[in-house]
């Protein structure tokens, strides 16, 4: 990329596209498209057609989707479904339509087999059957990458995937249902504090493991992969090599927090699978390494929600 290459990033307001804004401003980077609902609805294919064909962006960041945690995945199965591909796919469209010559789709680690070795590496997609919690939006992500992957070979395009671990960051959603792990847990906890409660219930039996990455990490690591010069692959995973045990991240945020209570593992909640942690040695080999680890990472998320909350 340069200066002036014209820059498109789809769901510019939600975690990822938020830290892709960012990263891009800081890094000089001043032609870029950030294009809200009301400008562009990624469920009408014609608008889409249209905008693209319009602005002709050299680069797409694809962090428009339908997201949530293990639960919203469990419950509105349909939704991450049919949401998610239909947003790819008219999305994907038109980019081809009007010669975009860079894209960068975003995977999930749920993408990968539930039983995968751990870690997992990249060649471990579709060798088994994924986690049945999250399998709509994984098939979804799946699709969508397949669909990237096979655009470069038949067209020789830059377009391209990553496959972050769990994010956290700034301008999360914090919902005490439909959020991922640590703005879900984040917001639980704070409704267990204001109600005075004696105990805090960790979905699950708290013995899942998973890996977490700053949302600012990942975006410095897509900048720095989409323009890498030298030979990459389709798709690579990008995290941090260190997973944590669900209750001891509860305890993490319960001592940041400054919850009193006694925290108990609500067992007739799942755990999905029991660890998740990515092989990050494809990105680390072209150079890049994440930088913020997870206590401070978490400082910073709660001193947000805390300000947003007071």
């Amino acid at each position: 990329m340069n200066k002036k290459s014209k820059i498109l990033v789809l769901g510019s307001r939600g975690l990822v596209g938020s830290a892709l804004m960012r990263e891009l401003f800081a890094q000089g980077y001043l032609n870029v498209l950030s294009p809200l609902r009301p400008e562009l609805d990624l469920f009408r294919q014609a608008e889409v057609e249209n905008y693209f064909s319009i602005h002709r962006p050299d680069y797409v960041f694809m962090a428009a989707a339908k997201v949530g945690g293990i639960f919203a995945n469990d419950t509105y199965r349909a939704d991450f479904i049919f949401e998610n591909l239909l947003i790819q796919q008219n999305v994907f469209n038109a980019a081809f339509k009007s010669k975009t010559p860079n894209l960068l789709f975003f995977g999930s680690a749920c993408i990968y087999p539930k039983n995968a070795p751990q870690p997992m590496k990249e060649d471990s997609l579709l060798t088994s059957p994924v986690e049945t919690t999250s399998e709509p939006y994984a098939v979804a992500k799946i699709a969508g990458l397949k669909c990237a992957q096979n655009f470069r070979k038949q067209y020789g395009l830059n377009w391209l995937t990553v496959i972050p671990a769990n994010l956290y960051g700034p301008n999360d959603t914090y919902h005490s249902q439909n959020s991922h792990v640590i703005p879900g847990m984040i917001a639980r906890m704070h409704e267990a504090m204001k109600n005075d409660d004696a105990e805090f219930k960790i979905w699950g039996s708290g013995k899942a493991k998973r890996e977490f990455l700053f949302v600012d990490d990942l975006a410095k690591a897509c900048l720095h992969f989409i323009s890498h010069q030298g030979e990459k692959p389709d798709f690579l995973n990008i995290g941090t090599g260190i997973d944590i045990e669900i209750f001891e991240l509860a305890k993490l945020i319960s001592m940041k927090m400054n919850f009193q209570g006694r925290l108990v593992c609500d067992q007739a909640m799942t755990d999905g699978s029991s660890r998740k942690l990515l092989d990050n040695s494809k990105i680390e080999s072209l150079g890049w390494f994440p930088k913020i680890l997870l206590e401070d990472g978490l400082d910073i998320v709660i001193k947000e929600f805390k300000t947003k909350n007071a």
